[in-house]
This record gives C-alpha cells, sequence and structure tokens, in this order.
C-alpha cells in the first residue's frame, strides 16, 4: 500500500497542493478550499442587540400574552371566589365553576402527560419554537433585557459601561436597573404564590409588610429564583440546567422545521459594499446574526442544541439582505429536505405520526375523564361492630355511615333512594344538604322485613340463603337529575 505526505506549510484559500505518490504513480492536485472559522463569544457575558422584525413582533405578542395571563388569572373572580387556585389547606383546586379534590388529581397527570406529547408533536414538526416564543425563562429574560437596554443602552453601550470605571452616573444606572429587575421578581414571586393562596391578600400583605413568615418566605424564594434566572444566569438555563435542550435533538428528523442558514447561498462569505459586483456568497459577514442570539451562537456553524428558534438571526439576517438588494431568507425556519431541495413530507416521519397518535389517544383520555367525572362523591361504609340486628317487628336492619361530598362550588341538595334484591326502607331524611366543597357524613339505617318472600330460583334467592344480599344506594341532584352517582354494598340477614 502506497503513502503520501504534506509537510505542515502555511496554505492559502485558492492555492493547489500537488502530491506525489511514492510509488511514482501521477501526481494528483488538490484544491484548498476556504472554510470558515467557527466564531465564538470572547467573553462569557453576552450581550444581546436589540432586534425588530417579524419574529420579534410575534415573539414579543405571544410573551406579553403569557406573562398578562399569569398576572391576571389569580385576579379574576367567578361566583364569588378565586377563579383559579390551588388551596392546598383545603386540598381542592378551584377552576372557575369547577372543583378538584386529590382524588381527581388523575385528572391533571392526564394533562400533563397530553401537554408533554403536544409539545414532542410540535418539536418534532417546528423544532424548539417553543422555547423562542412561549417558554417563561424567555418572556422574562426579554423582559430584563428590554429593561437593560433603556437604562443603560444599546450592547454596546452596556459592554463599555462593564468596563468603565465606577462613576456617579454607572451607579445610578446600575441601581436603577437593578432596583427594577428586583420589583418584577418580586411581583413575580407575588403572581405566582397567589396562584396558592387568595390574590386578594397575598399583594396587600406583601407590599403592606403584614404578610406572615410564611407567605413572606415562598414569595422572597421565587422572586430570588425570578431575579436569579432571567438577571444572570438567562442562556445558562436553557444551555446547561433545562433538560429539554438536551432531549429536544432525539426527536430532530429531516422534515424538522428550526432555524438555518443556508450555506449553499451564503458562502463563500465576506464583506462588500453595496451593489459591489462579487463572486461571494450572500452573507456579507456582517455578524449580526451572533450579536442578536440570545444563547450567542452563530447559526452558520448549523445546528446546535442551543438554538431556542426565537427568529432574531431570521430579522437582522432579512434586514441586511433587504440593505444589499438580496433576496430574504439566508437564515430562515427551513427543514434539512428544503436545503436539500428537496419537499418536506411530515406525514413520511414516524416520530411525527407517533407523536401525534399519542398526543390524540392522551387528548381522548382527557375528554373521557372529563366527561365521566362526577360532582358527587358517595361513599357507603358498612357498621361493622354488627352485621345486622333483628327488632321487635319483624324486621331486619343494617347500619351504615354515608360520606357524601358535594364537589361544586354551590350548595346542593339530593335525594337518596334504595333499591336492590329485595324492598328496603330507611329510618332518616331521603333529602340530604351539602355545602359548597363540603363532605357530609350522614349515619343511616336501612331496614327489611325479615320473612319477604323471594322466587326461590333466582339468584336473588341463593345470595338470601347465604344471610347476604345486594343494596343500592343512589344519590339524585333534586335541581339536575342527570347529576346522579350510586354504590353497591351488602345488606346482611339471619
Amino acid at each position: 500500500m502506497h503513502s503520501s505526505s504534506i509537510n505542515p506549510i502555511s496554505l492559502k484559500a485558492g492555492a493547489e497542493v500537488q502530491i506525489s505518490p511514492a510509488a511514482g504513480n501521477t501526481s494528483q492536485t488538490i484544491a484548498i478550499k476556504q472554510i470558515p472559522s467557527i466564531s465564538k463569544p470572547v467573553n462569557s457575558k453576552i450581550y444581546i442587540r436589540e432586534q425588530k422584525g417579524y419574529f420579534q413582533r410575534l415573539r414579543t405578542s405571544l410573551n406579553s400574552l403569557l406573562i398578562a395571563a399569569f398576572f391576571l388569572l389569580p385576579l379574576i373572580q367567578y361566583q364569588g371566589r378565586q377563579a383559579v387556585l390551588f388551596d392546598l389547606n383545603e386540598q381542592q383546586f378551584y377552576f372557575f365553576g369547577t372543583t378538584l379534590w386529590p382524588q381527581d388529581f388523575t385528572l391533571l397527570a392526564w394533562i400533563f402527560i397530553t401537554a408533554a406529547f403536544l409539545l414532542f408533536f410540535i418539536t418534532a414538526f417546528l423544532g424548539r419554537v417553543w422555547c423562542g416564543y412561549l417558554c417563561p425563562q424567555t418572556a422574562w429574560t426579554f423582559i430584563f433585557v428590554w429593561i437593560e437596554n433603556r437604562i443603560e443602552g444599546g450592547h454596546n453601550k452596556r459592554r463599555v459601561l462593564d468596563k468603565s470605571p465606577w462613576t456617579r452616573d454607572k451607579i445610578i444606572k446600575r441601581t436603577s436597573k437593578h432596583l427594577l429587575w428586583g420589583l418584577i421578581a418580586l411581583l413575580t414571586g407575588c403572581g405566582f404564590i397567589a396562584y396558592f393562596v387568595p390574590a386578594t391578600s397575598v399583594y396587600p400583605q406583601i407590599f403592606g409588610f403584614s404578610a406572615s413568615p410564611m407567605l413572606a418566605a415562598w414569595v422572597w424564594f421565587f422572586a430570588i429564583c425570578t431575579y436569579i434566572n432571567a438577571a444572570w444566569m438567562r442562556e445558562m438555563v436553557c444551555l446547561h440546567l433545562c433538560p429539554y435542550a438536551r432531549f429536544q435533538s432525539a426527536m430532530f428528523d429531516a422534515n424538522t422545521i428550526t432555524v438555518a442558514y443556508d450555506p449553499n447561498r451564503g458562502e463563500s462569505r465576506g464583506p462588500r459594499k453595496r451593489k459591489q459586483a462579487t463572486d461571494l456568497g450572500d452573507c456579507v459577514d456582517c455578524n449580526l446574526c451572533v450579536d442578536v442570539c440570545p444563547t450567542g451562537i452563530d447559526i452558520r456553524n448549523g445546528l446546535q442544541y442551543e438554538c431556542i428558534n426565537c427568529g432574531a438571526c431570521v430579522d437582522a439576517c432579512d434586514q441586511t439582505m433587504d440593505k444589499f438588494g438580496y433576496a430574504r431568507n439566508l437564515i430562515g425556519y427551513r427543514s434539512e429536505n428544503h436545503l436539500k431541495g428537496q419537499n418536506n413530507k411530515p406525514l413520511t416521519s414516524l416520530k411525527f405520526l407517533g407523536y401525534g397518535i399519542a398526543a390524540m389517544i392522551m387528548l381522548s383520555v382527557v375528554f373521557l375523564d372529563i366527561y365521566l367525572k362526577k360532582d358527587i362523591q358517595l361513599n357507603v361504609i358498612r357498621d361493622r361492630q354488627s352485621l345486622y340486628r333483628e327488632t321487635l317487628d319483624d324486621k331486619i336492619e343494617n347500619s351504615y355511615t354515608l360520606k357524601v361530598r358535594n364537589k361544586t362550588q354551590n350548595e346542593k341538595h339530593y335525594r337518596l333512594s334504595l333499591s336492590g334484591d329485595r324492598p328496603y326502607s330507611l329510618q332518616g331524611s331521603v333529602e340530604l344538604k351539602v355545602k359548597a366543597g363540603e363532605q357530609l357524613t350522614y349515619p343511616l339505617t336501612v331496614y327489611s322485613q325479615a320473612n319477604q318472600v323471594i322466587d326461590q330460583g333466582t339468584p336473588s334467592a341463593r345470595q338470601m340463603s347465604s344471610g347476604m344480599a345486594r343494596i343500592v344506594f343512589q344519590l339524585i341532584d333534586t335541581q339536575d337529575p342527570s347529576n346522579q352517582i350510586s354504590q353497591d354494598s351488602n345488606f346482611f340477614t339471619p
């Protein structure tokens, strides 16, 4: 086997190297092609350049809706109480007119699982679009960056300010910035705790300095977490703490649409004047795509897990293309198939179809669980001290305890009825009143005639011969007869 070698020399783009095999075969000429260097931020701190454009307006609008919903939902009142509230003391979750109890939290589990599959489904189709447009970490980070820009100036001014000595102007700017950051973080802590403690008491107590130590501790804990995440860590959360950034690549395939650079059109990149004739590609190497990136990557180096698909580099590049008279979308939302000049066919992707089918199944489970959910909960507990008692008037009595829970936010009136293998009667009222969100414990005695005649050929007769019969307790809402529940139990006889 023949071998050849090249001495380590300095080569320039466009040069040619002649390789002569040792065995004397025909020499071979190889052209040296320029490969763009991979640029990385020199400083560990990223100075994000403020960018405007279509995708940034879309991101800002969605982030604004998310933040507005976060703060306003706990302030909405419905039927005399907070519309959305996780009441940990009462172990109840109020969502407008629906009350969920711990035994109903399987519904929340189904909802979270469904949300996960929907996220996987969207990721398989649109990449990390959740991270760029709806993730709370991104939303709060851009709020803090916006405040920073308003007070300290653009990215270059902030870089200069960091290196400048401490002056009166710098102290005022830094103090103002951190005070506003702290206020937003405190409001965020109050907003989060308002989902667990009524908002009408959280805000007045915190800002009136009358909150209990426990309430104040939780509010300040989440405020400090918000301040650290959005003010200091920022992209470090996305790069190193968020697990979604790590396993998202397992959901990608050639049909996944992500922010991508078109090297066939952009290379070889290089600076030039406007309307200058050149053999270079469309990329003018302005580096704006790096300056506006919140995670500090160069999208021209290919798909990277740090990219959150926020579209800032797309808007920056499109504006540059407009200035130079080139076509837009040098950097844009496209798939690997698009870059290869092929049609995108997500319906042929097993991942896309699999996540979609899983999401549809889980949605069906959620809707079925909601449809079958009852606003009444009934538990029938037999008296285990005595199976039965015989009365002087030739009757058999069994004792029960009914636990009736009204899972709505309105007072309810229920009618109790009995049925089963033989006629039953009861001692006490058949009308039960249960207050909103409360559980009624109701002792009950049921009677049946001891000499009740039953057809000996029926299964009931065989049950009675063994000293046990079936009894059904049924509760019916007097205002809404369709709202009813029943539970079986046993009636013991001699």
